[in-house]
C-alpha cells in the first residue's frame, strides 16, 4: 500500500537524513538467509515493488504478484534483479514461505486463503475510506485492518509491518544498529516466531522494532495517528503509540 503523501516539516531534534549506503547492508544475517526461502508478495504497488528489492538484496527469492496478471509485471520484475519473478497471486501464494499481503483493504477478499495456511504473513494495509469505502467496524474502533486479514486468513500467522512509511524509505533510511538516529518501525502480532522474523528484516534493512502489541493494538501504527509516516527513533515511537487515540 502507497502511504498518502503529505508536506512534512522536520521538527527540531527529528532524525537526520543520511542515507544508508550500498556496503553498510549487503546482505542478510545468516538466520534471514534460510536455504530455499521464498518470499511471496501480493500487490505489486509502491510498497510492493519496494519490498521486492529489500527482500531480494536480502538474499531472498521474491515471488509478486498483482491483480493484472504476470505478463504486466514484467517491465518491473526485469528492474528489480534476478531474483525477483512475476506470477500469480494464487501462485505467489504457493511459492510463498513467508508472504506479505499489500493490496487496497478493498481487494482484501481476492488474497488466496488456502495458499497461505499456517504461514507467516506480512499485513502492510492502512485503511482509507475514500478509496476503500466505508468500513463500519473500522470506523466505530470495533477491529483493525490486520485482524480483517487474519479473519480472511483463519489458519495464517498475520502480523503487521511496513504499513507506516513511504514506499521510498524502505530501502534508502536504514541506518547501522546503535546510530542515535536510526529509525524505528512498529509491528504487531500475536505469534511469537512472526514478530521474530519482522524483528529480523528490520534490523536487517537498518531499523530499530518497537511492538503495538498483539494485533488488536495494530491500529496504534496506522493512519492519522502520531507514528504514522513519521521518522522517529525507537523512544520516540513508543511514545506515539502511548499517545494515539483510538478514533482519531
Amino acid at each position: 500500500m502507497r502511504a498518502r503523501r503529505a508536506v512534512r516539516r522536520r521538527p527540531r531534534g527529528a532524525l537526520s537524513a543520511r542515507r544508508r549506503t550500498s556496503t553498510e547492508y549487503p546482505r542478510a544475517p545468516p538466520l534471514l538467509r534460510p536455504t530455499m526461502t521464498t518470499i511471496g508478495i501480493i500487490g505489486a504497488g509502491h510498497i510492493g515493488s519496494a519490498l521486492a528489492r529489500a527482500f531480494s538484496g536480502l538474499g531472498y527469492d521474491v515471488v509478486l504478484s498483482n491483480s493484472r496478471g504476470p505478463e504486466s509485471l514484467t517491465d518491473l520484475v526485469a528492474g528489480l534483479g534476478p531474483r525477483v519473478t512475476a506470477a500469480t497471486a494464487s501462485d505467489a501464494a504457493a511459492a510463498a514461505d513467508i508472504a506479505v499481503v499489500t493490496v487496497p483493504l478493498k481487494a482484501l477478499n481476492d488474497v488466496p486463503v488456502e495458499p497461505l495456511a499456517g504461514k507467516i504473513v506480512l499485513d502492510t494495509n492502512n485503511y482509507y475510506f475514500e478509496r476503500d469505502g466505508h468500513i463500519d467496524a473500522l470506523d466505530r474502533g470495533e477491529t483493525t485492518t490486520s485482524e480483517l486479514l487474519q479473519q480472511h486468513l483463519p489458519t495464517s500467522r498475520v502480523v503487521k509491518a511496513f504499513n507506516h512509511l513511504y514506499a521510498d524509505e524502505i530501502n534508502t533510511t536504514g541506518l547501522p544498529a546503535g546510530d542515535p538516529d536510526r529509525r524505528a518501525l512498529g509491528t504487531a502480532g500475536d505469534d511469537a516466531e512472526a514478530l521474530a522474523f519482522v524483528t529480523g528484516v528490520y534490523d536487517a534493512l537498518g531499523f530499530d522494532t518497537v511492538s503495538a502489541g498483539p494485533l488488536s493494538e495494530s491500529w496504534r501504527l496506522e493512519r492519522d495517528r502520531p507514528a504514522y509516516v513519521a521518522r522517529q527513533t525507537a523512544a520516540e515511537l513508543r511514545d506515539n503509540l502511548a499517545k494515539a487515540n483510538r478514533l482519531p
